[in-house]
């Protein structure tokens, strides 16, 4: 950050009096803070990372109060920065206006592998923070436990279920997938059942995988009892409504079995709960049945799910969730998106795989394609029968997909019009991407910008502090 630009931000620091997901505010004026671990933790754990500006004091009114003494200062935040792992290297800018001095601290955000950055005199587990709006919060055991899975590449799906043995699988399936996993592999068939069931991770050191007991077991659930679906379905378009004869639920399933089992269950259950209409198709003229959601589109979300979720210890106690809405179909995971990959890169890119040798059983089962057609399918079938983009969003150790039954009842159609006069009445103070996300209710920042804020620029009634950069970190949006 060059002089200027810490002028600037001064500025609008003025002008909003607020910290954001990406600033961070600190007087200064008599010594240098003590802790700044938890910030430094949670802007190294952020993508775009953050910077901390020394020299305001937030409890007088955002006053420009200016630091003791910027050399001094400086060494004494690279101090606290070497105290981290990773070491944090922040890029220290010194500007000087109505003869007071303020500093800037840039403060970079790590790769994934080295994530998460904390604070070694608490430990990884208690030293490490994530930013949440204006404010650090401590990271949970899980989200911790999640970087260290994606840098380790810890494999949850063949963990060893230590109560299971090769005679509790069922035997016929077992023995079905053993043939076709041999078809067309001659150098695999000359080997021995009880070394394959090692090498293809039926077995990991003499012990049943999970994987295995997910797909062969005559009953997983009595291992793992809440690796399984909940279904409902609500009168209604928020849980908690009450039918007309007091019901929470119309319908209500626990699904259980093997993933296979499980994943034609739950399209069962969506089946015979989505309404069918008739409609005239406008390029064939002929009249048509169509059901609320495409089924293959649910089909696809169901196996995602079941294939992506994450199987380890910190999650087995949560189950599937899919739950049918007047409006919309929600089906929900435990483990957010795994890896380096984002909301808005899905369907687009090669993403990592949390659970390979689970998706590669289903391959050669012939359930899964495994060839990273999911999402594109769920597209293309949705556009084909005239219904929006589904909504994918990555949440706090959850992953979820919303598909809407009509465009009327889409966000970026029907709620933008109630929401749009808000929106700009928020927006009269200047606010960050974050802030906007946590006012619509959205966990899904990029979705937030992207189909209620854009088109709110689009016509004028919403503006960016720094138009010819809008995709800088320090983007504010403001209404006059």
């Amino acid at each position: 950050m060059t002089g200027e630009e810490l002028k600037d931000l001064l500025k609008i620091i003025q002008r909003t009096k607020c910290e954001t997901q990406a600033l961070e505010l600190k007087s200064a004026s008599v010594d240098c803070p003590k802790k700044l671990f938890d910030t430094l933790s949670s802007f190294s754990n952020q993508d775009d990372g953050g910077i901390i500006v020394f020299g305001i004091n937030e409890e007088s009114g955002y006053k420009e109060c200016g630091v003791y003494d910027p050399h001094d200062l400086q060494k004494k935040v690279n101090e606290q920065c070497l105290q981290m792992e990773p070491i944090v290297r922040p890029l220290l800018t010194v500007v000087e206006k109505d003869e007071k001095f303020f500093v800037s601290a840039e403060i970079p955000g790590i790769d994934i592998i080295e994530r998460p950055c904390f604070y070694r005199g608490k430990g990884r587990l208690k030293g490490s923070y994530t930013r949440i709006g204006d404010s650090d919060e401590p990271m949970t055991e899980y989200e911790v436990y999640s970087y260290e899975a994606f840098r380790r590449k810890y494999q949850d799906d063949i963990r060893p279920v230590h109560r299971a043995t090769l005679r509790s699988l069922d035997q016929q399936k077992l023995g079905e997938y053993i043939d076709k996993l041999k078809a067309g592999k001659p150098h695999l068939s000359a080997i021995d059942e009880e070394t394959i069931y090692e090498l293809m991770s039926i077995k990991r050191n003499d012990e049943i995988t999970l994987m295995a007991v997910m797909l062969f077991s005559p009953y997983p659930q009595a291992y793992f009892p809440q690796l399984c679906i909940t279904a409902v379905v609500v009168p209604g378009t928020e849980l908690g409504v009450e039918g007309s004869a007091g019901e929470r639920f119309l319908d209500n399933q626990r699904i259980e079995g093997s993933i296979p089992e499980m994943l034609d269950a739950a399209i069962a259950f969506v089946r015979r709960n989505m309404r069918t209409k008739t409609i005239v198709n406008p390029e064939t003229g002929k009249r048509e049945d169509r059901t609320d959601y495409p089924i293959t589109a649910v089909r696809e979300a169901v196996l995602n799910s079941l294939v992506h979720r994450d199987y380890s210890i910190h999650t087995e106690g949560m189950p599937i969730q899919i739950v049918m809405f007047d409006d919309r179909i929600e089906i929900r995971n435990p483990g957010g998106i795994y890896g380096r990959i984002k909301v808005d890169q899905l369907g687009k890119v090669q993403p990592d795989t949390r659970n390979p040798v689970l998706a590669t059983a289903l391959e050669v089962l012939g359930v899964t394609e495994n060839r990273y057609s999911g999402i594109p399918t769920i597209r293309k079938e949705l556009k084909k029968n005239g219904l929006p983009e589904p909504l994918f969003e990555d949440q706090r150790g959850q992953f979820s997909v919303t598909f809407f039954n009509t465009n009327d009842n889409h966000p970026a159609k029907a709620e933008l019009d109630d929401k749009a006069s808000g929106l700009v009445e928020f927006c009269r103070t200047p606010r960050t991407r974050q802030e906007i996300a946590d006012y619509l209710g959205l966990s899904s920042i990029s979705y937030a910008i992207k189909d209620y804020i854009m088109p709110l620029v689009d016509k004028g009634m919403i503006k960016l502090t720094i138009p010819d950069k809008p995709r800088s970190p320090k983007q504010l949006y403001f209404s006059e």
